[in-house]
């Protein structure tokens, strides 16, 4: 069908809007409650690795060796990282919403993401994100991570669209500055209804309505 938008193509970030974050603070402080571990120790080696980590250039085991296991412990690497995989849940009806306007305006779906590389694809393939996103511009895979301008370049260039022609869904504020700096048009999201109502104003309307949660 004729698009009925100038836009061509969608960046989205994963965590805070197609899942939760997949290792937050807040996640932290549950696998430490889980483990019985020092939140506050771990914490500093996690600071200490997490930009490292997620640049890809630390492996899963890598990362806990040095945050978790740098001592000897009651429960296992598996079972830890069973716990941390876990923490990942979806948001159905974000996508939801982003399979719809894939199939009704035909636009390219690229994910620009920090994460790390076995937390990544483990939610991508548990998620199916590989079903509606043509490209992952994720910070394990590219080795650059937000806020650093390049990688908002390199998605650009992956998907060969003009940044006019570029709307980025996003839910921390200083990555929509940055975004909005190149002239990539941004939302700040921080709920499923107010998102929408912005991405009508770009001519992407959700005609279908309301999605029901479905858990």
């Amino acid at each position: 069908m004729k698009k009925a938008t100038e836009i061509t193509c969608v960046f989205l970030d994963i965590g805070g809007v197609l899942l939760t974050d997949g290792w937050d603070h807040h996640a932290r402080k549950r696998a430490a409650t889980n483990f019985k571990l020092k939140f506050s120790e771990m914490e500093d080696r996690h600071h200490l690795m997490f930009e490292t980590y997620e640049l890809g250039k630390l492996t899963i085991e890598e990362y806990l060796n040095r945050t978790v296991f740098y001592e000897e412990r009651p429960f296992t690497r598996a079972q830890f990282r069973k716990f941390m995989f876990a923490q990942s849940k979806s948001f159905p009806q974000m996508i939801t919403l982003v399979r719809r306007f894939k199939a009704r305006y035909g636009l390219k779906i690229v994910v620009v993401s920090n994460e790390a590389r076995e937390l990544n694809v483990y939610r991508i393939r548990k998620f199916k994100l590989d079903e509606f996103v043509d490209s992952f511009i994720t910070s394990c895979f590219v080795h650059i991570r937000k806020p650093d301008t390049d990688i908002f370049r390199l998605a650009l260039d992956t998907a060969q669209s003009p940044a006019r022609q570029v709307v980025y869904i996003e839910d921390t504020p200083m990555f929509v500055q940055v975004a909005e700096g190149l002239g990539i048009r941004s939302i700040l999201h921080t709920d499923y209804k107010s998102t929408c109502a912005k991405l009508a104003l770009f001519g992407l309307q959700n005609v279908e309505g309301v999605i029901h949660e479905n858990g």
